[in-house]
């Protein structure tokens, strides 16, 4: 996946930088409606090569750099995250965004830590996909062995959630939005698409999303609609 879009720039709310690094692999996967982690690998020294290169395109134009890795923070070699720390100094980054699966929690506080010290503010996003504990749990496999918002959003900033699935309606989307607008800083909306998992896109959930819902958020500068994975400028293949 090295032909992979892994630089671009988000101009409409929240203006940022991001990049999509490749690190050793979701230590998760078991989301029964995700792939992402596919685009990994176990060699170190590649990955960081690669992701140097990618860290090299950041500017710091916003101040703001946003940083994924179809996983989580952990999941990327200290050399990269070494790098990462270099990058943010020279570029006078002075907010960083990282995403953490829920199983990594207790190593958020070390991070915050480690970039604050550099006077860098860290922002942790977390994929939550619905508050609807039975379904995020029995049918998306999330791992997240808590119901209570409150309780998840306690050491993460921001939420992602995944529409578009069957089961879904209007009342539990924005049931959804609502929840991670009460207890987060910001939520970012996906809206599934085919991939290489049994879980399909429902196009009837995904027109009554685009009907009910998105007309009610699209403005919200706290909330991003992503209505194809790509929309963030990343994950494409380069041409």
């Amino acid at each position: 996946m090295e032909d992979m879009i892994r630089y671009s720039v988000i101009t409409e709310k929240n203006p940022r930088e991001i990049v999509l690094l490749r690190g050793f692999g979701c230590a998760w996967k078991k989301c029964t409606f995700c792939d992402y982690h596919l685009d990994c690998s176990p060699d170190a020294a590649e990955n960081f090569a690669l992701n140097r290169s990618v860290l090299s395109e950041v500017t710091g134009q916003y101040a703001r750099l946003e940083v994924i890795n179809s996983g989580s923070f952990c999941d990327l070699d200290q050399d990269t995250m070494r790098e990462i720390e270099q990058v943010c100094a020279q570029k006078g980054i002075r907010d960083l965004h990282f995403e953490c699966h829920w199983m990594h929690r207790k190593e958020i506080p070390a991070l915050r830590a480690r970039f604050a010290a550099l006077g860098i503010q860290t922002h942790i996003k977390i994929g939550v996909e619905t508050f609807d504990r039975a379904y995020r749990e029995d049918i998306l496999h999330k791992g997240i062995g808590v119901s209570d918002p409150a309780v998840i959003s306690e050491l993460f900033d921001e939420c992602c959630l995944l529409f578009g699935l069957n089961g879904q309606t209007a009342a539990s989307m924005r049931n959804d939005v609502e929840t991670g607008l009460a207890h987060f800083d910001r939520v970012c909306i996906n809206i599934m698409v085919e991939n290489t998992t049994p879980i399909h896109p429902d196009p009837q959930v995904i027109a009554e999303f685009c009907r009910e819902i998105a007309p009610l958020y699209q403005d919200n500068p706290r909330v991003d609609i992503l209505m194809e994975n790509t929309d963030f400028g990343v994950g494409g293949s380069a041409q």
